[in-house]
């Protein structure tokens, strides 16, 4: 098993490593990477963007007749992840960034655009103190009193610190909880006492409507006595006697009460009448006309519907023997 491990290989004593023949390759050829997006873009044909980081499997390939200070750069080929569009990048040697070449736009980026900034206004500075000797000065002076001023803030914040150091939250919460509950006691009290209050109010108009209404109504009925002092009394009451006609009685009314039923009752004008009415000595009673005598009951005040009814009936059975 321990010849698998061996890592040296056996050369021969005659071996020659200038007789090896070259492999001859084209310098523009490809080689397939794994590789991540070194920045934001966005692909120019759909729209997708690529944040930083995203990994591809690109094609690397050496850009010709480009170098700087004999540092090969190299191009890089990737496709959308969306739309498979070809988008290629090359190496920045120079500022040890990365160039988008064709197929996205770069995104915008805050922080690169500072530090070119900083990078920018240092050197302008350089550049005047290198023939101003005046011009160092006042910057010396600047950048001194610059440091003065972030001293001071500094000292103000650690003197702020520390008396909020000796300040006890704990003590400070304790008081608020304190308070609070003072706060919460006051104002359930002030809610009794208004309830206590309202229903005072309340017991009071209460009692103003009930005495109102009692000397409307003037003294209390003394109570009746009872009908029967004794529970058997009722026993030994004889029964009355009920009525049949209290139905009819309802309905109708009574037989002997004329008003009553003398508007419903209409009398059958006949002859006799007529006569009587012409003559008017022959309406007396007793009197003979064509041979009868005139009914003294029909004409007699204060007589029954039912003996009008009987008459009525006379009246129909004279005239029909007519």
């Amino acid at each position: 098993m321990s010849e698998r491990k061996v890592l040296n290989k056996y050369y021969p004593p005659d071996f020659d490593p200038s007789k090896i023949p070259k492999l001859k390759l084209p310098k523009d050829r490809q080689y397939v990477v794994r590789l991540m997006a070194p920045f934001n873009m966005r692909c120019k044909t759909c729209g997708e963007y690529i944040y930083k980081g995203k990994k591809f499997n690109a094609r690397k390939e050496t850009v010709q007749n480009e170098a700087y200070l004999g540092l090969p750069i190299f191009r890089f080929y990737i496709k959308c992840t969306r739309c498979l569009a070809e988008i290629t990048f090359k190496t920045d040697p120079e500022n040890t960034d990365y160039t988008m070449e064709h197929g996205a736009t770069r995104n915008f980026q805050a922080e690169k655009l500072l530090e070119e900034e900083e990078k920018r206004v240092q050197k302008e500075r350089e550049d005047e103190e290198l023939n101003n000797p005046m011009k160092v000065l006042e910057n010396r002076t600047k950048d001194s009193k610059l440091e003065m001023e972030v001293l001071e803030n500094l000292q103000e914040l650690k003197d702020l610190n520390q008396r909020q150091a000796h300040v006890d939250f704990e003590a400070m919460l304790r008081q608020h909880r304190l308070s609070e509950e003072e706060r919460q006691k006051q104002e359930q009290e002030e809610d009794e006492r208004e309830t206590a209050a309202l229903v005072e109010e309340s017991r009071k108009r209460r009692l103003l409507e009930d005495s109102d209404s009692e000397e409307e109504d003037g003294a209390p009925a003394p109570p009746q006595p009872a009908l029967w002092p004794n529970p058997t009394a009722i026993l030994d009451e004889a029964p009355k006697p009920k009525r049949k006609a209290e139905s009819w009685e309802r309905s109708v009314g009574s037989l002997g009460s004329r008003p009553q039923l003398s508007g419903l009752v209409v009398v059958k004008k006949t002859d006799l009448d007529r006569s009587t009415r012409r003559d008017p000595a022959a309406s007396t009673p007793g009197t003979v006309q064509n041979g009868k005598a005139a009914d003294p009951v029909a004409r007699a005040p204060g007589v029954s519907s039912l003996s009008q009814l009987g008459a009525y009936s006379d009246s129909e059975d004279s005239s029909g023997s007519n």
